[in-house]
């Protein structure tokens, strides 16, 4: 399944986010591929695409950022995924 997750973080995180985010990368797990992550110009705010067989696994990701940053987790689906759904 693939996965539109953003996050926000208030400004007064921002240091503690930006830092430990230079120190650890913020990797997925290795079951998860992330496809891409984004970030807006002002830093506080961002955006990825991630997918996995495995829904625990993006929890227990995101749980490692919870006490900083909050996120929504979107499932989503391609065309041909939607397309045989409102077929």
């Amino acid at each position: 399944m693939i996965y539109h997750i953003a996050f926000d973080y208030l400004p007064d995180n921002r240091a503690e986010v930006h830092e430990r985010f230079k120190q650890t990368g913020a990797p997925p797990p290795n079951n998860v591929n992330m496809v891409g992550r984004w970030h807006s110009a002002e830093g506080n705010r961002g955006w990825l695409i991630c997918n996995t067989d495995d829904g625990k696994a993006i929890a227990r990701w995101l749980q490692e950022w919870t006490d900083l940053i909050s996120f929504e987790v979107t499932p989503v689906l391609t065309d041909e995924e939607f397309i045989q759904v409102i077929d």
